[in-house]
């Protein structure tokens, strides 16, 4: 009987606490959203798992997280800044900036739509957080997980986990977040509006385009090079087409490799201690006011060249400013249709939509260089 109770002893069942209890729960309600729900599958199962290993009792520690282990090796990429330049290089290799071309003015739109992030940052000040803290909370407002991340592992790591989930899950919300705010601020005459076809965007364009962009943004701002460069980078080898294998496996395999590694790795820095306190309430809750203040900005600016245009623009386009490619385009589209069904805007939100990705990086190296 001795050594049956040694054993009772050594196990999880003896040594679990009510605060992982619930951190088990929460991350079996995040799995169960990625599942059933479908909601950014593709990095919220993997935060999720991360947060069921990192909140079971103490003997699943060893060779996992401790000092040496798995994840522990793992998230020296998060750490060192690795993993989301690489993501963006995927995406860049992903995306046609064909429609921001065509279109430049809608790179103010994805401009404004950076409004909430230093919304967020000048009231998480007020809240009581620190500059470091407060910048890694307001790029939440970007709708920009990777983005997110990176910031956040290089000015307040110890808010890692609450910020990637909330940046991951309120991505996963923009259909459910975005139209209220939309048909909050625009009328339906305004929502109606049909917009005229974009121009077709040469070759030659999309080649000098990210060359350029290159350039000029990481001239102005040094900070923004990793994620700025690594973006444009793999949207000059697609537009290129001189490298269509590696194209195929940087937005394939490469993508998805670092998606899991990043996901399990962030989520595994979720345990009860840095996640169930009045510190990841206040991220939750600026976090939405975040975001919901970038689609509202987008949405706003929208209006106003809209009225400068002499009713040309549709107005809705400016949410699609926020970086969450291509939902927020979508979700344009949606609305749209249901107010015109023959209105067509996929490809007039989508250039607001990859500006808000340029934007995002650009305002988290302006963060990164006034905190750093």
């Amino acid at each position: 009987m001795n050594l049956l109770y040694t054993l009772y002893q050594t196990t999880g069942i003896n040594m679990i606490t009510l605060n992982q209890t619930i951190m088990i729960l929460v991350a079996l309600f995040l799995i169960y959203l990625a599942v059933k729900k479908q909601y950014e599958p593709y990095l919220l199962l993997p935060i999720s798992f991360g947060m069921l290993l990192v909140n079971l009792p103490a003997p699943v520690h060893e060779g996992l997280m401790d000092k040496g282990g798995l994840l522990y090796n793992l998230y020296q990429g998060v750490k060192m800044g690795i993993y989301p330049p690489l993501i963006f290089l995927a995406i860049g290799a992903s995306t046609d900036f064909g429609p921001l071309i065509a279109n430049p003015k809608s790179l103010l739109l994805g401009a404004a739509a950076q409004f909430g992030i230093f919304g967020a940052f000048i009231g998480s000040i007020l809240l009581g957080l620190s500059g470091r803290e407060a910048a890694s909370v307001g790029i939440i407002g970007g709708a920009d997980g990777p983005t997110a991340i990176y910031l956040t592992s290089k000015l307040a790591p110890h808010m890692l986990g609450p910020i990637a989930v909330a940046a991951y899950s309120y991505m996963a919300l923009v259909p459910v977040i975005q139209p209220p705010i939309i048909k909050l601020l625009t009328s339906k005459k305004e929502r109606e509006i049909k917009m005229t076809q974009l121009r077709t965007v040469s070759k030659r364009e999309k080649i000098i385009f990210p060359i350029v962009v290159t350039i000029v943004v990481i001239m102005l701002v040094p900070s923004s090079a990793p994620l700025v460069g690594m973006l444009m980078l793999g949207n000059l080898m697609k537009e290129s087409g001189i490298v269509p294998n590696i194209v195929d496996h940087v937005k394939g395999a490469l993508l998805y490799s670092i998606t899991i590694v990043l996901g399990l790795t962030v989520g595994a820095t979720t345990n009860a201690a840095t996640f169930l306190n009045l510190a990841t309430i206040k991220i939750v809750i600026l976090g939405l006011f975040a975001f919901s203040l970038g689609t509202a900005g987008g949405v706003v600016f929208g209006k106003i060249m809209c009225k400068l245009s002499g009713g040309k623009i549709n107005p809705m386009i400016g949410a699609a400013g926020v970086s969450a490619v291509p939902m927020a385009a979508r979700v344009v589209q949606k609305v749209g249709q249901e107010e015109n069904p023959s209105n067509f805007l996929l490809m007039h939100a989508m250039g607001p939509n990859v500006a808000g990705v340029i934007g995002s990086a650009v305002a988290a190296g302006v963060l990164l260089a006034m905190f750093k």
